[in-house]
């Protein structure tokens, strides 16, 4: 077993005045896997540049000079983190959002509601099938 111990303490991370650090939810709830990886790095920015509230007002040229991207692609990760709820985004302004609720906690061997309710049709087929 691994024994942690802070190797800098000189360095010890604290909870900055103007915000706070990234939530470990974006890996726990699959946040990362629905995202690639220009957009990860354009949340990176606005959550670094944002103030308590989330906003931020940073110019498309400057995000797109800060991250090496291209116009268009600065839009699809736009897009990409609109569409997986982690900012919302109206010209000029972007907030980083509040991570929705955790999802409910897996009980092992159930079954989630939406997947049971995905399958219903093929169970039916199913038995459709070898009633005939």
């Amino acid at each position: 077993m691994v024994i942690k111990r802070v190797l800098r303490p000189e360095r010890l991370r604290r909870v900055p005045a103007q915000f706070s650090w990234v939530d470990q939810r974006l890996i726990r709830d699959g946040y990362l896997e629905r995202c690639d990886a220009p957009a990860l790095a354009l949340y990176l920015l606005l959550v670094t540049v944002a103030d308590a509230q989330g906003l931020s007002y940073y110019g498309e040229a400057t995000i797109c000079r800060l991250l090496s991207l291209d116009s268009e692609r600065l839009e699809r990760a736009r897009r990409d983190l609109v569409a997986v709820g982690l900012i919302a985004y109206r010209r000029p302004l972007y907030q980083v959002l509040a991570l929705d609720s955790p999802p409910p906690p897996r009980i092992p061997g159930v079954e989630p509601l939406q997947a049971a309710l995905l399958r219903l049709p093929v169970l039916a087929t199913r038995r459709t099938a070898s009633s005939a």
